[in-house]
């Protein structure tokens, strides 16, 4: 039976989740564009609307400063729904207090209730993002992320578009439908908000410490505990620098190189919008249903790619203004400018979504609010440092938007590669996601089991996997499906071939030879496998010990034994997954041909082949013997 991320939507542990998250993002966005209006409205001066412009985004920022710490270790100690409940009660508030702004037309009122609403996001953003793990199966995150990510990026675009439109829909009625639509929208979500199910707290016995600039480095400190969360968090921080330096110009890009209105800002940027809601939704199927790291670099480098043709498409001033929308997609050259922001957007989906997923994968759940804390608080500052670089290169340094664009291009491009660089997991799971899904089709039996089903590798801690081996690519293809990076024990020969040997170091495998090839380098594959499962890694091994010669799983041998003795002799239990390949001996690269045979065209291309796992078997309990079983019984006659 085929899986859908859109089944989450009819499933209540989901649903009203995501419809609060969405009315938030959408109210808030109705809010500011309204603000805007209003001051068209009073025909204010431009001094005074370019204060504005100024000031609330900075007013809107501040809370996550001053309170992301606080809110972190509140989101971690109550019971989520309760809290979620709380924040769009506050919601209600603050949105009165608008109303109550709206109605006098003063904008030190709406002013402080900007603040009120960028508090209320503060207290809202960790429990948003540390409630999915709890509510959704491991191989569900990718989707439900992908749906939140949907979610809020057009709900964006519809309240910019909704609040832009009431003033001019509304005119001299505009102070009271605004006054009346955000109460009702944040009414609208306290509702829903009530029809989440109750989620358990991350820690209830947290002490809060109200201390904010002690618990603000403390929280910081906890996003870079792990390297692949320090660095996934680091990717969403300048996933908000990049968004924020071309949001930001889109306005004045829209009419100065674009040539049109008003409206074709908000349609430049919907067509961002869409792209971010496509690749965001499209991670799932990519993905195969893991948390698949792979996409990032792709995300990335995709980003570099539409943010560099953006530039050459459209260098200079537009030769035509005051365009209207169908006048724009009509002129020559458009639609390879329309492609590029949707383009970007559609990358920047790939590149965000699985960096959330991998937070949450990754995180305890018990520090899983704070660390969300932590990274609001390194978004801030590089939104912040966005607007600031964004703002001199063109005051200062006279640059045209686009300039800014082929420098954003080029940026991109190096912190992606300093990234990649300093965790090879990114860019080794793109490898293997690219050339195993470009070779396979691939199906997943119990990889990420979930609460209710206890097969599959363990999320957390040390475990042996056990496999059984059928072609060259088996490794390759049990990376791109196992979630956490797993530690290959290989042939030493095969580990020194030249360039591939860069491959497998990076990717940390375990050369070993046999007792009597060279029993030094057997000795050191078995301290290697030892010293990783005692850091609590994962490690794969092959006990057959060679590729099939018929595509029968031959006799497991004793090293498998010898692995979780050692392990025991320390007192570790290590859970071994019993795992199998099916459908591989068919592959160009078993040995069921000749070496001239594996060299020609497969004889089926995009294959399918499925990979299984059953349930752990407590180290203790396990041997050879019994694996060996478990692996046939897995794998059946699917050779």
């Amino acid at each position: 039976m085929a899986h859908s991320q859109f089944d989450l939507l009819r499933q209540r542990r989901f649903l009203p989740y995501f419809v609060v998250q969405s009315l938030g993002a959408f109210n808030d966005n109705v809010y500011r564009q309204a603000i805007i209006g209003l001051l068209a409205y009073m025909a204010v001066g431009s001094s005074q609307m370019g204060l504005y412009a100024n000031l609330a985004p900075a007013i809107f920022i501040l809370p996550y400063f001053l309170f992301s710490a606080t809110a972190g270790q509140i989101a971690e100690k109550l019971e989520k729904q309760r809290l979620i409940v709380i924040t769009t009660t506050m919601e209600i508030v603050v949105m009165s207090l608008a109303a109550v702004g709206f109605l006098l037309q003063s904008m030190p009122i709406l002013l402080v209730a900007l603040f009120g609403t960028g508090l209320q996001s503060t207290l809202f953003g960790p429990v948003k993002y540390s409630i999915l793990p709890s509510v959704l199966k491991p191989e569900e995150l990718t989707g439900g992320n992908g749906l939140v990510e949907m979610g809020t990026s057009l709900s964006i675009l519809v309240g910019m578009i909704f609040g832009g439109l009431i003033f001019q829909l509304a005119g001299a009625h505009g102070p009271q439908v605004a006054a009346v639509s955000v109460i009702l929208m944040a009414i609208a979500g306290n509702t829903v908000a009530r029809r989440i199910p109750k989620v358990d707290a991350g820690d209830p016995t947290l002490k809060v410490d109200w201390n904010l600039l002690r618990e603000s480095w403390r929280i910081w400190q906890l996003t870079r505990r792990q390297l692949a969360v320090r660095n996934a968090v680091l990717g969403v921080s300048w996933f908000w620098f990049v968004g924020t330096v071309l949001t930001a110009q889109l306005p004045v890009y829209a009419q100065a190189n674009l040539g049109g209105t008003q409206n074709l800002y908000i349609f430049a940027l919907a067509l961002f919008s869409v792209g971010v809601g496509i690749g965001s939704m499209s991670c799932e199927k990519l993905s195969g249903r893991t948390v698949e790291i792979g996409l990032v670099p792709l995300g990335a480098f995709g980003v570099s790619a539409f943010l560099l043709d953006l530039y050459f498409a459209r260098p200079g001033q537009a030769l035509a203004h005051g365009l209207s929308v169908m006048e724009f997609v009509q002129a020559p050259g458009t639609w390879r400018i329309m492609l590029d922001l949707t383009g970007i957007g559609l990358f920047t989906g790939f590149f965000v979504v699985p960096l959330f997923a991998l937070i949450q994968s990754r995180t305890p759940k018990h520090e899983l609010a704070r660390v969300i804390s932590g990274m609001n608080i390194q978004n801030a500052m590089f939104i912040v440092a966005a607007a600031v670089i964004g703002l001199a290169l063109q005051r200062y340094l006279g640059w045209t938007i686009p300039q800014v664009f082929l420098a954003l291009a080029i940026a991109n491009t190096l912190v992606a590669v300093w990234i990649f660089s300093i965790v090879p997991e990114f860019f080794m799971r793109f490898l293997s996601w690219a050339m195993v899904r470009g070779l396979y089709r691939l199906k997943l039996h119990g990889i990420e089991g979930g609460p209710d089903d206890k097969r599959g590798v363990p999320d957390e801690g040390a475990a042996l996997l056990v496999c059984n081996h059928v072609s060259y690519m088996d490794a390759l293809i049990l990376s791109a499906c196992i979630p956490r990076p797993a530690r290959f024990v290989m042939y030493y020969r095969i580990f020194n071939i030249p360039v591939m040997r860069w491959i497998f170091r990076t990717a940390k495998a375990i050369p070993i030879a046999g007792a009597r090839e060279n029993p030094e380098i057997m000795q050191r594959a078995f301290d290697a496998v030892d010293a990783a499962l005692a850091e609590g890694e994962l490690v794969c091994i092959f006990p057959e010990g060679a590729l099939t010669k018929d595509g029968q799983i031959a006799p497991f041998k004793s090293g498998v034994d010898k692995i979780l003795e050692r392990a025991a002799a320390r007192g570790q239990d290590v859970p071994v997954v019993p795992m199998a390949l099916r459908n591989m001996w068919g592959s160009m690269w078993s040995k069921r041909d000749s070496r001239l045979g594996r060299m020609r065209v497969p004889r089926r291309l995009r294959a399918h082949v499925e990979v299984a796992a059953d349930v752990p078997v407590p180290g203790r309990e396990a041997s050879a013997a019994l694996l060996e079983a478990k692996v046939r019984a897995l794998r059946g006659d699917a050779a």
